[in-house]
């Protein structure tokens, strides 16, 4: 935990706009540089133009309050414009007629949120159609960490099975996992930690075997796997076409290139689909309902979302999805061709993980990614187990590629002859 900071109270006179500003400014002077292509995590770029669009767009919204849509129909109808056109990437567009129509979905404030509302409607799921009331999931140990968020708000019980060699999830394991308190099985395409796709169409048809949900979560993939598989870089199945897939979750935020934060989960089914939102009357204020986990729900993500779908389309995502494969490919190349440096795994898409290869031994994972940073201030997540560095390549990386290329080769050199190990060896995803 950080050292805690002075207290700090209003001030009892308000400050000019340009002070504050000024202020904040001086606030950012440690902060990561995004902007310049140096950080692999957390933010996606697609471009000024795009980050002024969707400045824009924001700002336009920033006031209003999705809780009431009636109050605000144009946020009605972005966020029904949102989940149709992401209903059409995964899947939905190549279903039959009548289950195209089944189809539902709702937004959510980024990935957790929507893998939370996946195990909670689960949960509801095993209650009202099996009369479940000690529900487990079964899940893979590459499965997203907020898939234990909730586990633990939702008392789901969460069941971890092993990776295979290759870091994609065992099918045979998820079975032997599942009883009759089951109410779901996840999926991953692909994985967070070492970016594979999981065998989509083998968990789902075990699934629908048992009777149970699948769900899919494409948080990570949903905005990008369809337009690499549109340009041949991707052939794996894992989205609702695969027989068996219940509902499926992706984040607009990430490769949608879309202002933080806003997520889209589709259910396969209407009656699914009908468990997610709440409902009640049982106060003095009138009729409640939320589709999601919050009441009051920002405008500003809902607007950015729908205008940069709207502006990019599906030209300007074919490009991104190329520069990003690019990119990727290049970096993959560099790790592969680097005497000491290995993947993790066979990563499938734009995201993997890398580090000192364990057969060499010569190099000390977290030490290369200090000397990264030390050397052109590049920052990578830091995982484990195993001991890795966490790429998440998209399109805004292309343009510096050549130069962490070189850096990754000299720094690896450099280790590979004198041994030195980091001194610090945590390894942190999100901070409290």
């Amino acid at each position: 935990m950080s050292e805690r900071r002075p207290d700090v109270r209003l001030p009892p006179h308000g400050l000019d706009a340009d002070a504050v500003l000024a202020r904040m400014d001086e606030l950012r002077v440690d902060d990561r540089d995004w902007r310049g292509g140096r950080v692999f995590s957390l933010v996606y770029s697609a471009g000024d133009a795009v980050h002024d669009l969707l400045q824009r767009a924001a700002t336009l919204y920033s006031a209003e309050n999705a809780l009431n849509t009636a109050v605000f129909p144009s946020l009605g109808r972005m966020q029904q414009d949102i989940i149709s056109i992401t209903a059409g990437l995964l899947g939905a567009d190549r279903l039959p007629p009548d289950e195209r129509q089944g189809v539902r979905g709702y937004l959510t404030s980024g990935g957790t949120e929507s893998l939370l509302q996946a195990t909670r409607t689960a949960r509801d799921w095993g209650r009202s159609e099996r009369g479940i009331d000690r529900p487990n999931m079964v899940l893979a140990t590459s499965a997203h960490a907020a898939f234990e968020k909730a586990s633990h708000y939702f008392d789901v019980e969460s069941r971890r099975v092993p990776v295979r060699d290759d870091f994609s999830a065992d099918t045979d394991a998820l079975a032997d996992a599942v009883d009759d308190s089951t109410v779901m099985v996840v999926a991953s395409a692909p994985s967070y930690p070492q970016g594979v796709i999981d065998p989509v169409p083998d968990i789902a048809a075990m699934a629908s075997e048992r009777g149970i949900l699948c769900h899919v979560d494409a948080c990570l993939g949903g905005f990008i796997l369809p337009f690499l598989g549109r340009l041949g870089h991707l052939d794996k199945r894992w989205d609702l076409t695969v027989a068996g897939v219940t509902s499926i979750s992706a984040d607009l935020h990430k490769y949608g290139y879309a202002t933080k934060g806003v997520s889209v989960i589709l259910y396969r089914h209407r009656p699914l689909a009908g468990l997610q939102p709440f409902v009640t009357s049982n106060w003095l204020g009138g009729l409640y309902g939320s589709p999601s986990m919050a009441g009051t729900r920002p405008a500003g993500p809902i607007a950015a979302g729908w205008a940069v779908l709207h502006h990019l389309g599906a030209d300007g995502y074919l490009r991104l999805a190329e520069d990003a494969h690019q990119a990727a490919a290049a970096i993959k190349g560099a790790v592969d061709d680097t005497p000491g440096l290995a993947l993790r795994g066979s990563p499938d898409a734009t995201v993997f993980a890398f580090g000192g290869d364990p057969d060499d031994g010569g190099i000390d994972t977290f030490a290369l990614g200090d000397a990264l940073a030390d050397r052109g201030g590049w920052f990578f997540d830091r995982q484990t187990p195993p001991d890795s560095l966490h790429a998440t390549v998209q399109a805004g990386h292309l343009a510096v590629t050549g130069r962490l290329c070189a850096d990754l080769t000299a720094v690896a050199g450099e280790l590979r002859a004198s041994g030195r190990r980091a001194a610090e060896r945590g390894a942190t995803y999100g901070t409290v």
